[in-house]
């Protein structure tokens, strides 16, 4: 987009978009803390309240990754509707 509107974007546009590539590598790193606290669990046996934080750590991942989400698609329209001709 910057190609085409011949300037640099505002810094908003990447700095939204580096927070949901962070959001994106957050989640998929609580997700590979909860596979591993999964396959331990069948090895050893239940240990409830780690499970429950690992599980909870993963719903806040993927509550700041939906927010993310929704910053840089509004973001990223934004930037669109600049790079229009007039």
């Amino acid at each position: 987009m910057e190609r085409l509107r011949s300037s640099p974007l505002h810094a908003n546009i990447s700095t939204a978009l580096d927070k949901h590539l962070e959001s994106i590598h957050m989640v998929q790193a609580r997700r590979k803390d909860e596979i591993v606290s999964a396959s331990s669990r069948q090895r050893h046996g239940p240990p409830r309240c780690q499970d429950e934080r690992v599980v909870l750590a993963l719903a806040a991942a993927l509550r700041a990754l939906c927010l993310a989400t929704r910053k840089v698609r509004t973001v990223l329209w934004c930037a669109f509707q600049m790079t229009l001709p007039k």
